[in-house]
C-alpha cells in the first residue's frame, strides 16, 4: 500500500493533482483534498510531478 503524505499547510487544493490521478486515489471533498484508497494508488507519481506546490510525497 503506498505511503501517500500531503502537506496541508502548502496545498491550495487546486485539484489539479485530482484532476490527473488515474486510479482516482486523490479527490477533492468539499473543497479539500482527500486521500482515497490508497492500496489503489499505482505509484505513477503522476500527482507529485504536476501538484504547483510540491506538496505530495509517495513511499
Amino acid at each position: 500500500m503506498a505511503d501517500i503524505t500531503i502537506n496541508f499547510e502548502k496545498c491550495d487544493d487546486c485539484g489539479d493533482c485530482t484532476d490527473v490521478c488515474p486510479m482516482e486515489v486523490l479527490i477533492l471533498e468539499d473543497g479539500k483534498l482527500t486521500i482515497t484508497d490508497p492500496e489503489e494508488c499505482s505509484y505513477c507519481e503522476t500527482c507529485v510531478d504536476i501538484c504547483p506546490n510540491e506538496c505530495i510525497k509517495i513511499d
